[in-house]
Parts: structure tokens; C-alpha cells; sequence
């Protein structure tokens, strides 16, 4: 303690302010009013201000006034302990700022030390590597998006050149790096579960397991521990070791639940609390258990209407429709047929060893049907075609009923010039009818289909003498 004494003795005043001014760091002094007493010269250069005009001004002034903010000498008086703040300076740069008390021998605050660092290259440098990090991570997620397409396109089920089959894949994307639930809607036959799967594969759950369940396919006595699995002894004839459920063997991947509507409705609670906290509880269990997957559901039917009609439970169909995806139908997107038929017969002439090739007429054909079987049955038909035509190219005569009789509706209307226009018009409403009959096979149907009643159906199938397959339903 002497010696300090001693060094302190020889060290002037002066002295001490040239020591304080060499410092890169601003010092700055206020008494316990918050009065500025003393600044060095990097505290000065950083205030703008002469030190003359500085000294004798109160800091919230001067933080009014826009010279520093927030003041933290202001936030020591007023919490009354040491501060450390980040201080925006003149408008200028970012400094890390310490309020330090200086008690007098009393212990009451009689002076205020802030000491203030330059942090804005830090500052920015850190922006710039927040910036860097967050471009990496989305050039990783383009790269990787990249190779799932790329590792994906030889098992391409999904093909079209429409605007709405180009919109539907720029969504299933965007769709594919959301990590959470997506409800498909469509009609049977327009490749949802295809859909649901190159989700996942384009996902950065394309490692993790893949489980599709057709939730109308399992009986509903079965559905929960299929899901959910069970504990030994948890029911008569269950298995004696337990049995994990599909939930848990999707965990790290996608479960994807098809015909969402055909779930019984004492489960669908069961399913929401799966989704909202990736919980579960099989079978006999006493305690829950966790999953890490992502739930795909799928339906064909208007879950909205089976809300309304108290056999869908709306709070499940609003956590299941938080990215909603409608395929729309083949009939709705032409441009799509031609692709697709030339994807199928590749494919099929591949598995079958053929060599078939289509004819234009037979384009045409298929072209204008309507395919109620969506894709589904497009694929189904290039099978069976390749499979059954007598020659490598294939005609209109090797098509199926259904297809077949539009053109030969067409030629039916092309031979009609002797005829009067009421004459034309009969026999054209004939073809029309006995057409209809052929896909729909009920008059009910066959109305519907044909946009009147079936009362009416029955008064022009009456007037022309066409014969009813089944008796029962006309």
C-alpha cells in the first residue's frame, strides 16, 4: 500500500489526462446528477461536439438532443448498479458501453464513468456472416432440392405440360420445404398418394421413412393399433410382445394418410393431438410417446360438407389444412392426355417387351374422352392396350368400348346428310343416350351425367325403344 502511495504521489494530474486521452476507448464523466464533467478525446471525437460545449451539459439533454442513445449514464442513476448497454453514437456506430459508480466515502454514488468501445466492424461483421450463413443455407436447400428431382426423375409418376400441371409442381416446392401438414384434395384417380410421395422425396425428410396407409382399407377395429400400435395384453389376441404402430415407424419421415375421411370419428381426436404435439399413446399404454414425422392426408370427398354434417371434426380439419393442394382433374387440364399417354406407353412397352405406337386417330379418340377415371385409368387403359393389340399399331378398334364409341359417334354424325334436322337431332340424342348408358350403366347415373331427370331419361329411353341391361335399376 505504501509503495502504491508512493507512485501515485509522482504521478501529476496532467499526467493521468494524457493517459486517459491515448486510449482508443471514450471515457466520459457525469457527477451523481448526471452533469458531464469530463470527456477524454476519443469520447470527444465520437460526440462530435467540442469538449467545451460538452462539459457542464446534463446527459439527457444530450440524449435529447441525439448525441447518444440510450444514455447509459441515465440508466445507472437510475438503477442505481453498474449498466452495459449497446449505444447508438451521433447516428454513426455502435458502441458497447459500461456505467460504472464511483462512491464517495459516504458509499453514495458521486460520480458516473461510462467507458464506451467501438463495436460497428464487429457488428457488421457479424451482419455479414447472418447474411452469408442464411445464403448457404438457402443454396444448401436448392442444391439439395436439385439432386431429390434429379435422383427422382427416372420414377417420375407426375407428367403433364398444362399451366395448371406447371403451377401444381411449382407448389408441391414450395410445398415440400414447409415442414408441416398438407391436406390433398382430388378425385379418385388423379394421383395423390404420387403426389404425397414426391413430396417426401423432395423434402428433407427424403431419408426418413416413407408409410402409406389407406385409412378406408383397414378395418375400423383395427385402424388404432395399426396407427397406434399396442402393449402386451393390451386386448384379447393381440400379440404377447406388443406391437409397434405406423406412427412410430414413420418417425424422421412422412406418414401419409389417404382417404382422411374414412377415419372413425372417436380416433380423429386421437390424430390431433398427434399433430399438435407430435404425441401418442398405443394401446393399453400409460404413458405418451413422441414421433417426429410430418402427416400428408389425402381425400376425394368435401371434408368442409362432412363437418357441417358432424362427421369430421372441424378443429381436425383446419390443423390438417394448413397447406392445402387440389389436383384438379384430367378432363381439366387436355394439354396433360398426350404426355401422359406417351409416358405409359413407353413404360408399358418396356415391362410387356413391346413394341407398340399409336395411331393418330386413336389420339384423337382419347383426346376427347373424358377420363372420369382421372390418370388412374389412363394408365390402366395403355396397359391393357398394349397388352391386347393384335398389331404393334394400335387402332381405334383396339380401344375399349367406352372410348371407341365416340368416334364412332362422330362418324354416326358425318353420315346423317340425308336426313332432316329433326331426324339429325333424334338420332344424334340416341347415340348420345345409349353412350352414356355404356359408361354410367345406371339411368340414374346416366341423367346426372347428362344434365336432366331421370324421369326424362326414362320418357326418351321409352320413346326410341333402347334396351335397359338391368331392368331393376331403369
Amino acid at each position: 500500500m505504501e509503495k502504491d502511495a508512493e507512485i501515485l504521489a509522482l504521478s501529476s494530474v496532467d499526467r493521468f489526462i494524457d493517459i486517459l486521452n491515448s486510449l482508443a476507448d471514450g471515457i466520459f464523466i457525469s457527477d451523481a446528477q448526471g452533469t458531464t464533467l469530463w470527456l477524454n478525446k476519443a469520447s470527444e471525437n465520437l460526440c462530435g461536439m467540442p469538449k467545451a460545449e460538452l462539459i457542464g451539459q446534463n446527459v439527457a439533454d444530450l440524449e435529447e438532443m441525439g448525441i447518444f442513445s440510450p444514455s447509459v449514464t441515465r440508466l445507472v442513476l437510475e438503477s442505481g448498479k453498474p449498466t452495459t448497454t449497446i449505444q447508438l453514437v451521433n447516428s454513426r456506430g455502435k458502441f458497447l458501453v459500461t456505467g460504472h459508480i464511483i462512491p464517495d466515502e459516504a458509499g453514495n454514488p458521486e460520480l458516473i464513468v461510462a467507458h464506451s468501445r467501438d463495436i460497428t466492424e464487429a457488428a457488421r461483421a457479424s451482419s455479414q456472416l447472418e447474411e452469408t450463413v442464411a445464403l448457404l443455407k438457402r443454396y444448401s436447400e436448392e442444391l439439395q432440392l436439385m439432386k431429390r428431382e434429379a435422383n427422382q426423375s427416372s420414377s417420375q409418376t407426375l407428367i403433364g405440360n398444362s399451366r395448371s400441371y406447371l403451377a401444381l409442381m411449382e407448389l408441391i416446392k414450395k410445398v415440400a420445404l414447409a415442414d408441416t401438414t398438407v391436406l390433398i384434395t382430388g378425385e379418385t384417380g388423379v394421383g395423390k398418394s404420387h403426389l404425397a410421395e414426391q413430396i417426401h422425396q423432395l423434402s428433407e425428410r427424403s431419408t426418413g421413412p416413407f408409410i402409406h396407409v389407406n385409412c378406408s382399407a383397414i378395418p375400423e377395429t383395427l385402424i388404432e393399433s395399426e396407427l397406434f400400435g399396442y402393449h402386451k395384453g393390451a386386448f384379447t389376441g393381440a400379440n404377447h410382445s406388443g406391437k409397434i404402430g405406423l406412427v412410430k415407424m414413420a418417425d424422421k419421415g412422412t406418414l401419409f394418410l389417404d382417404e382422411i375421411s374414412e377415419l372413425p370419428y372417436h380416433l380423429q381426436s386421437k390424430l390431433l393431438l398427434l399433430l399438435q404435439n407430435k404425441t401418442f399413446m398405443p394401446i393399453g399404454g400409460t404413458k405418451t410417446y413422441t414421433a417426429d414425422i410430418r402427416i400428408i392426408a389425402a381425400t376425394n370427398t368435401n371434408l368442409q360438407e362432412l363437418v357441417r354434417l358432424g362427421k369430421f371434426r372441424h378443429d381436425l380439419y383446419y390443423r390438417l389444412n394448413i397447406l392445402p393442394i387440389n389436383v384438379p382433374p384430367l378432363r381439366e387440364r387436355k394439354d396433360d392426355i398426350f404426355p401422359l399417354l406417351h409416358h405409359n406407353l413407353q413404360k408399358f412397352n418396356a415391362k410387356h417387351n413391346q413394341k407398340r405406337r399409336f395411331t393418330s386417330d386413336v389420339l384423337d379418340v382419347l383426346h376427347q374422352y373424358d377420363w372420369p377415371g382421372n390418370v388412374r385409368e389412363l394408365e390402366n387403359l395403355v396397359e391393357r392396350i398394349v397388352i391386347t393389340s393384335k398389331l404393334d399399331e394400335i387402332s381405334v378398334t383396339d380401344l375399349p368400348e367406352e372410348q371407341r364409341s365416340i368416334r364412332e359417334l362422330e362418324e354416326g354424325i358425318l353420315t346423317l346428310g340425308s336426313l332432316s334436322l329433326t331426324e339429325r337431332m333424334e338420332k344424334i340424342e340416341v347415340e348420345f343416350i345409349m353412350q352414356a348408358l355404356r359408361i354410367h350403366k345406371t339411368t340414374r347415373k346416366t341423367a346426372a351425367a347428362l344434365g336432366i331427370t331421370q324421369s326424362l331419361l326414362m320418357r326418351r329411353i321409352k320413346k326410341y325403344g333402347i334396351a335397359l341391361e338391368d331392368e331393376e335399376d331403369a
